[in-house]
């Protein structure tokens, strides 16, 4: 019952923010005008009123006219003054309205306007006797009549749900919603300026593949109808951009969105945006410098500091970050020691006398990484690499030198999650061929859709040679919410993937 009455309630005053419009329309008004020339921002013309303050003493200080435009989000006052807050991209200033500096068709639309409306205001700017930064309207322009409310004021928009799927109402509601998800925006700005600064070349690759390879993901498929021949949403950008290390592009980098058909929690949606780079003639420890560098870098361009602030823990993101062998961490936290329980069956008695659930038609690789996320990672709070993996859990990974066993890769932790990926790059092409085929064996023996696929394009080109290289992955949502301080991935995307929004009349 309560929700009838909060829909009739809308649609009352839908119908009534409908009634004014006609009114408009009566006084001759266009309430949707296709251009309106602005001269500041609503920042703008605060400031423009300090600076003369600055310079002027006295009293009445005013300065020349300013034309600005925004969103009525307050509305004040009857009679022969009103008083309205508007709002622009970049912060919101009081209007004050009056009837005898208005023309009377001015004046009175302001019967007809409502809070969400856009308009255009003209007028000089002062400050109140309260010290309140306005404008004294000469002119008032409606640019878009809005039909629908606005969530109430002082509440703003509770149902979090709603925040997430009518993100255009938490940002006009909620400036902080706002803030942490333009974060993203200026942390991708910065990283550009910061691989450019070190000669990287920033491309494109495809996002539509024939074959999902570069991760372990399960794929999204669609269909060309033109081709007829079924393709993938990409999983990674990884073996294009290593094709143009083969091209002699020898620093390469691509800022995109990859795609995994996987579950939503506070740290997954099923597309997100990574940043993958490629340097020639170097190894997994240059691109450690080259990430904790980064990341530091970024914090203090976005935030003006390299310590965040997560929840309560404090994170100190200065170079360089600790450094913890795979093998030892494990051991430390879990008590496995991995080179003695090389056998799935092995593996999977060890985690169960831990209470580690083991996933039926699990492979050995997918277990311990099971057990570096049951047991580790809550434990890496501070930023560190987790470095030397197995090579079972790393097929395109180098060998470390005189091991059989481990590769040369690191993963980067901060706040218990993982926030980047990294490996020397496979680059003797009978092993990467020998491994992609160990992994298409394995996953038509587990039937496990997540491992990597064989890619024929990308052998033959390494088959021409590619020099020693370093690569990286990095989840630059997952850098956001440690940079804001935001506890979930879908605060730091405008437009996360939610659930089908149940028909109200099913059962």
């Amino acid at each position: 019952m309560k929700n009838n009455n909060i829909e009739q309630d809308e649609n009352r005053l839908i119908e009534a923010r409908k009634a004014n419009l006609e009114s408009l329309r009566n006084l001759g008004i266009n309430p949707y005008p296709s251009k309106f020339h602005k001269t500041h921002s609503t920042l703008e013309a605060i400031d423009m009123l300090e600076d003369l303050e600055l310079n002027f003493q006295g009293e009445n200080i005013k300065t020349e006219s300013v034309i600005v435009a925004g969103r009525i989000i307050a509305y004040r006052g009857q009679g022969k003054i009103v008083f309205v807050d508007l709002k622009d991209g970049d912060g919101s200033i009081q209007i004050a309205l009056r009837s005898d500096l208005l023309s009377d068709k001015h004046f009175e639309s302001l019967k007809f306007i409502d809070i969400g409306d856009f308009v255009g205001i003209e007028g000089v700017v002062f400050r109140t006797r309260r010290g309140e930064p306005t404008i004294e309207a000469k002119k008032i322009d409606v640019l878009c009549k809005s039909i629908r409310p606005l969530p109430d004021k002082w509440s703003g928009l509770q149902d979090t749900e709603k925040r997430y799927r009518q993100r255009y109402l938490d940002f006009i509601s909620n400036d902080s919603s706002k803030e942490v998800a333009l974060v993203k925006p200026k942390i991708i700005a910065s990283i550009r300026k910061f691989l450019e600064r070190k000669s990287f070349i920033e491309v494109e690759t495809p996002i539509l593949v024939p074959v999902a390879a570069g991760a372990m993901a399960k794929p999204f498929i669609t269909k060309h109808n033109a081709l007829d021949r079924v393709l993938y949403l990409r999983i990674a950008t990884e073996l294009n951009l290593k094709k143009l290390i083969v091209a002699g592009i020898d620093k390469v980098f691509e800022l995109g969105r990859i795609f995994r058909n996987e579950g939503i929690d506070h740290l997954h949606n099923p597309e997100f945006t990574t940043l993958e780079s490629y340097e020639a003639y170097s190894d997994y420890n240059d691109v450690m410098k080259m990430v904790e560098e980064m990341v530091a870098n970024v914090s203090e361009d976005v935030n003006g500091s390299k310590i965040v602030n997560v929840g309560d823990e404090v994170i100190d993101l200065t170079p360089p970050w600790e450094r913890l062998n795979l093998r030892d961490a494990i051991k430390k936290y879990s008590g496995i020691d991995y080179l003695k329980c090389r056998s799935p069956q092995e593996l999977e008695k060890e985690m169960k006398s831990r209470g580690i659930h083991v996933e039926q038609g699990s492979n050995w690789g997918r277990m311990l990484d099971k057990v570096i996320s049951y047991s580790v990672e809550p434990n890496l709070r501070q930023p560190c690499f987790l470095i030397d993996y197995p090579v079972e859990m790393s097929p395109l990974a180098k060998k470390k030198e005189g091991e059989d066993n481990i590769v040369e890769r690191f993963e980067a932790f901060v706040c218990g999650g993982e926030l980047a990926n990294a490996f020397t790059e496979l680059n003797d092409p009978i092993d990467q061929r020998k491994r992609f085929e160990d992994q298409e064996n394995l996953r038509k023996e587990s039937g496990d859709d997540e491992l990597d696929r064989l890619e024929e394009d990308f052998l033959i080109a390494i088959e021409h040679g590619m020099p020693p290289t370093g690569g990286l992955g990095l989840g630059i949502d997952r850098l956001a919410m440690i940079i804001s301080g935001a506890k979930s991935i879908r605060d730091v995307l405008i437009f996360p993937q939610l659930k089908t929004l149940q028909n109200k009349n099913d059962d």
